[in-house]
């Protein structure tokens, strides 16, 4: 038997006998032993648990910017952003808001009134060339130059009139329909006008007829169709104003927001750092505030212009307008009542009355209203003395037409033509004086009211651009204030 030597030390554990195998000095564990269930069989093994879904883009993004929220220099980069965004919204509303008003108050100046008032002398050019056409009738044979002068210039300016019109129309709009209309009844009341001339150059009564017949669709369908385009052109004007006269109610506050947030900005540096001015911000401030000035005292000049154009502009040339109208069918009624003769009869009550002469105390009556309302919105002397003219002449025409009314029903019917169309003390000098008067008083206030209008449309000017370009320089200022802290940090 083989013994160990002596004095040697056992063999360390898992070094196994000396050129046997080593053996492991931990016996190995093993597995888990499987569960039983209760037929002896084990129980399958248990499936990984799902793994956890992927975070969106945005939601990292929102972690980002939560941590990066909790430093000082994050703070100051959501701060300047801020600030850069206000400044920009400020400058972009502003700028859109003020393009419309300032399109809004040119079209009043250059589209909308001379549109309007060119709708009005179509209608007035209809009334003159009617009131012409009956003179001439009257003189028979002898019709005077000056009559013919007239009525050829009615219907040649009402033409020019219906094609500007037309030209500024949109297509199939019920102002284009209403154009198209007065263009085909044009022609025809021309051809019954040219057949009266011509009947009663030859002596035959039936001129007359042909004549009240041109009148009858002068004053039934194109008149009326007239005045329908005259207040189209209106309500396009005021809706002009309405578009050009509202404050920039989301500028303002967009305004007031902006400078409410840098003034937070700059106690919030001033708290943090001790001092006083960042230029940046302060650059931000200034030009924020020179467009918010700029912005609410240039439209309230604006708006206080346009108010005064539409008060002693549009309203005195509507006044105007309606007078000089009323007096040119008070005119041609008058006329009438000589070419019918009686033949055209009223009822009213248990009188009966001739219709044109009834008809020309309702045109004067509409007259004197008008030139009330034009002499209480004339705004100065100059505006004021044609309207008192006129006043004066209506009032003169208004005795001389009672004496050739007069004449006229006693029998006296050449004594009362000679009172209306006759030289001296004849209904027509009061006529011409009445429309000589309002001419001028028309022409003022068209003056009046470009001059308004202009210094609205000029109180405006440039206000959208120039606050873009403000708004510019403002985002820029914020952007490097907050750049110079943050430099501070780096």
């Amino acid at each position: 038997m083989t013994q160990p030597p002596k004095g040697s030390a056992a063999p360390p554990p898992g070094t196994g006998v000396p050129g046997g195998p080593a053996l492991p000095a931990v016996p190995p564990r093993s597995g888990p032993v499987p569960e039983q269930r209760s037929g002896g069989t084990p129980a399958p093994p248990t499936p990984p648990s799902p793994a956890e879904p992927r975070r969106t883009a945005f939601a990292e993004g929102v972690d980002r910017l939560r941590a990066a929220a909790v430093t000082e220099p994050g703070r100051l980069r959501i701060i300047g952003a801020l600030l850069a965004v206000l400044v920009v919204a400020f400058g972009t509303v502003t700028a859109w808001q003020m393009n419309t008003r300032s399109t809004a108050a040119d079209d009043v100046l250059t589209r909308s009134q001379p549109l309007s008032s060119a709708a009005a002398d179509i209608y007035r050019s209809l009334a003159e060339a009617n009131t012409a056409a009956s003179s001439g009738f009257l003189a028979g044979g002898q019709e005077t130059e000056d009559s013919r002068t007239r009525y050829n210039h009615g219907i040649s300016a009402a033409a020019e009139g219906l094609v500007t019109a037309a030209a500024n129309s949109e297509p199939k709009s019920p102002a284009a329909t209403t154009i198209a209309e007065l263009n085909r009844l044009l022609p025809q009341y021309k051809g019954l006008v040219e057949r009266a001339r011509t009947y009663n150059r030859q002596g035959f009564p039936v001129g007359g007829a042909y004549l009240r017949y041109a009148n009858e669709k002068m004053q039934e369908e194109m008149l009326p169709a007239a005045e329908d385009l005259y207040q189209k052109e209106k309500q396009r004007l005021s809706a002009d104003y309405g578009d050009a006269k509202p404050y920039p109610w989301a500028a303002i506050a967009l305004g007031v927001v902006l400078l409410a947030a840098l003034a937070w900005a700059q106690h919030r540096n001033y708290r943090r750092t001790n001092r006083v001015l960042n230029h940046g911000l302060v650059a931000a401030t200034a030009t924020a505030t020179i467009v918010l000035l700029w912005l609410v005292v240039g439209h309230s000049v604006a708006r206080s212009n346009l108010a005064d154009s539409y008060e002693h502009g549009v309203r005195s040339l509507n006044a105007l307008n309606e007078a000089r109208i009323a007096s040119l069918k008070a005119r041609g009624n008058e006329n009438l009542t000589l070419v019918s003769r009686g033949a055209e009869t009223t009822k009213v009550g248990d009188k009966t009355y001739d219709s044109y002469d009834l008809a020309f105390g309702k045109n004067i009556d509409a007259l004197g209203k008008a030139l009330a309302d034009a002499e209480r919105l004339a705004d100065d002397k100059a505006g004021e003395q044609p309207v008192d003219t006129a006043g004066g002449k209506m009032t003169e025409w208004k005795k001389r037409h009672a004496s050739a009314r007069e004449q006229d029903e006693n029998g006296n019917y050449q004594q009362a033509l000679d009172l209306v169309i006759g030289g001296e003390g004849a209904t027509v000098e009061c006529f011409d004086g009445v429309d000589e008067a309002l001419a001028t008083a028309l022409e003022h206030e068209k003056k009046e009211f470009r001059l308004a209008a202009g210094d609205g449309l000029g109180a405006m000017g440039h206000l959208p651009e120039g606050a873009g370009v403000l708004a510019g320089l403002g985002a820029a200022g914020a952007l490097l204030g907050i750049g110079r802290r943050l430099s501070e940090y780096r």
